[in-house]
């Protein structure tokens, strides 16, 4: 359960509670990729991870060290669209490789470039770079569908609109494939906010944003989410594949109605 978790359950009385049911992976069938890193290198290293002994990964998630900790961290988690996992570069002693994530002319996209990307789909539906640096797959469809849906769901009485926002997790983790390509790993943070298209109307907020809002009408809400994201870049200049993503919403917020407002 993600930080996330725990404060959109705080929202809900006590009743209502879902019981907390952690997320573990089976250890036996995790497949590691550990890059040999030199001296001084931040120490890291991604896996394959199944919830269920025998069956194929439906995750893929990275391990950092913190030394300011003292612990290593599970910084980064993907669901997966598909169990076919891309084809890592082992050395012959079955290491990894890792690759510098952006400013790589070796890869046909970088971290920063899959970012834009990423938030072009939901901001625009992938208009601009989208569906441009992204060949079609289901994670990017997901997304593209967001977009779409969204954008229409409250007809003349209303808009949404996503956009990018602050991102406090830049850090971005990259894997040589066996095509010279890379799989990479990074974050990204996205806000969507609902608005009324004119005086009168309100938006009631939903259960799950009670923890936030607390039950108050609003003339409009902004939702902020962070994302993670896996993407597979070949090393030409050919479309990359995002292969999975999986987002948390954070934080909402927005103008009470003035009668409410009025009323505090």
């Amino acid at each position: 359960m993600s930080v996330s978790d725990y404060t959109e359950a705080e929202g809900f009385p006590t009743a209502d509670r879902k019981p907390y049911k952690p997320w573990s992976y089976d250890s036996a069938d995790a497949k590691l990729y550990i890059p040999r890193l030199a001296a001084g290198q931040d120490r890291w290293f991604a896996a394959a991870l199944s919830d269920q002994k025998g069956k194929a990964p439906s995750r893929l998630g990275v391990f950092a060290e913190r030394p300011q900790h003292k612990r290593w961290e599970l910084v980064s988690v993907v669901d997966l669209d598909s169990p076919e996992l891309p084809d890592i570069a082992l050395d012959r002693d079955g290491y990894a490789t890792a690759v510098a994530a952006d400013g790589n002319k070796q890869l046909a996209a970088g971290a920063a470039l899959l970012r834009t990307a990423v938030l072009d789909n939901f901001a625009t539906g992938g208009t601009n770079t989208g569906t441009k640096v992204f060949a079609p797959t289901k994670a990017s469809k997901r997304q593209i569908e967001v977009h779409d849906k969204n954008g229409t769901r409250f007809g003349n009485q209303g808009t949404t609109v996503f956009a990018g926002a602050a991102n406090r997790y830049e850090d971005a983790y990259a894997l040589k494939t066996t095509d010279g390509g890379a799989l990479i790993l990074f974050s990204h943070t996205h806000t969507q906010t609902d608005a009324v298209a004119y005086s009168g109307l309100q938006i009631n907020p939903g259960k799950g944003d009670r923890a936030w809002l607390h039950d108050v009408p609003r003339t409009s809400i902004t939702y902020t989410f962070v994302c993670n994201d896996a993407a597979t870049v070949p090393a030409k200049a050919e479309p990359s594949r995002l292969i999975g993503y999986t987002c948390a919403r954070t934080d909402a917020s927005g103008p009470p109605v003035p009668s409410w407002s009025d009323r505090a």
